[in-house]
């Protein structure tokens, strides 16, 4: 009778103590404003340059192939992507991978800026692990003054 009376407590205990979350959210207003500046650059637009990044991601946490680094100022915000996978770092894994491409294709063709840059993103899913391929398209840019 002992024993049950304790199981039965531990096992109440145990219900009585589970995880919760809560998340309360507000719509935001964007915050929008302009920036002038009389800062002119004279970029010469070369040919066609491209570069390629992937990565796979194993039961939604465990990346392999992720790339080191990354183009600066690449960034397309959560809501721009359709990804499906964890956000790591502030960045969703997608916009990551977006930004490994951008930065291979500008070291690769030692370009300053990419001109017009178009990407290719191809996610597949396999249920516990997933791929995710990046391409990007664009024109050299090569800053030649800035006044």
């Amino acid at each position: 009778m002992k024993k049950v009376l304790i199981a039965s407590g531990l096992v109440l205990a145990g219900a009585l103590s589970g995880c919760s979350s809560l998340n309360t959210s507000a719509p935001s207003l964007p915050l929008t404003g302009g920036v002038t500046t009389d800062i002119k650059a004279d970029i010469e637009i070369g040919e066609k340059i491209t570069g390629k990044s992937s990565v796979t991601q194993l039961f939604g946490l465990l990346t392999l192939g992720a790339e080191s680094e990354y183009a600066d100022g690449i960034s397309y915000g959560v809501n721009g992507t359709a990804s499906s996978f964890l956000p790591i770092g502030g960045a969703s894994l997608t916009e990551k991978v977006k930004a490994a491409a951008a930065y291979n294709a500008i070291t690769e063709s030692g370009a300053d800026v990419i001109v017009a840059p178009r990407y290719t993103v191809k996610e597949e899913g396999y249920g516990f692990f997933g791929t995710i391929d990046v391409t990007v398209e664009g024109y050299k840019g090569t800053i030649k003054s800035i006044k």
